[in-house]
């Protein structure tokens, strides 16, 4: 993977992440659940010959040693990554959970972006509707899901560790998430979600990662319901997944976005997994928004 390792410190630690590299607007790249940073790598070599995209790994996910505590910790570490990074304005980019955490970033005024763009990570339903839904999430059914699917928490030695990567990379073509990505992007995803723990490796993020994050709080000020959208005053650029998680409620999606100027809803063929199966699409959806930054007066600040 292209970039530099680095180290962005919030409140109570570091999370690790990746530099691209590049000039100019900062892009804020983060994954959904069970991703990390490297997922963004084919989109970000698109993108640096015109900016500065950084990509995350959240709480529990990738290389970064915290864990969520608490259910907002994962979304409110983006204010401090921004503050770390000394960003003016920048682009916040997310897929999937991470499209709900620059929302919900922004929504709480942890950062005044440019732009938002949310890829296949929309919240639709209103608070009771959330909540149910996340509370199935925390059950013993939908936690041995989680480690029959994608093997979370799982450990394992180095020669079971590199089975599986090579399994995953191999079988990525049939795979109903990743047909279409490239296989060396495959195996660069599945080797960051494992991290050493002794002599074994961990799969991350753990079940117990899921759980917490899905706890929410009902009463929360920024909670993720449809009416979080309420509270932006940024322009914000959709991009729904013509085969994705949120295909069969492109109406309501709409709906949101013509609740208010400055906003678009950009619809992409492709499968949920979007920046690992159209990176160059979705790269020049990215670059149209930094522009758009750069011809306005305050997008030459900072």
């Amino acid at each position: 993977m292209i970039g530099a390792e680095i180290e962005l410190p919030v409140v109570d630690g570091v999370l690790s992440g990746v530099d691209f590299g590049g000039h100019g607007a900062g892009v804020l790249l983060v994954h959904g659940s069970g991703h990390n940073a490297a997922v963004w790598a084919d989109v970000a070599s698109r993108l640096v010959s015109e900016c500065r995209p950084v990509a995350l790994d959240l709480r529990g996910h990738g290389q970064t040693r915290l864990d969520s505590t608490g259910p907002e910790q994962y979304w409110r570490d983006i204010g401090g990554v921004v503050t770390a990074l000394a960003w003016d304005r920048p682009v916040l980019v997310g897929h999937s959970t991470g499209g709900y955490a620059v929302t919900a970033a922004a929504a709480a005024g942890l950062v005044e972006p440019a732009a938002l763009c949310v890829v296949d990570g929309v919240v639709l339903d209103d608070r009771d509707a959330s909540l149910a839904e996340h509370a199935a999430l925390r059950t013993t059914e939908a936690a041995d899901r989680l480690r029959t699917m994608f093997r979370y928490g799982w450990k394992a030695d180095d020669d079971r560790m590199r089975a599986y990567v090579e399994q995953c990379v191999r079988e990525a073509g049939e795979d109903w998430l990743n047909a279409g990505a490239r296989p060396g992007l495959v195996e660069e995803v599945t080797r960051r979600s494992f991290t050493r723990c002794g002599h074994r490796w961990v799969r991350r993020p753990a079940v117990e990662e899921v759980v917490t994050v899905t706890a929410v709080e009902p009463d929360a000020e920024v909670f993720p319901a449809v009416d979080v959208y309420d509270r932006l005053t940024c322009p914000m650029t959709i991009v729904l997944a013509e085969d994705g998680f949120y295909a069969s409620r492109r109406d309501e999606v709409r709906a949101v976005v013509d609740a208010a100027p400055g906003r678009r809803l950009i619809d992409i063929s492709s499968h949920h997994n979007v920046p690992m199966t159209r990176p160059a699409d979705l790269a020049a959806i990215i670059l149209d928004l930094v522009r758009d930054r750069a011809a306005t007066p305050a997008g030459n600040a900072g």
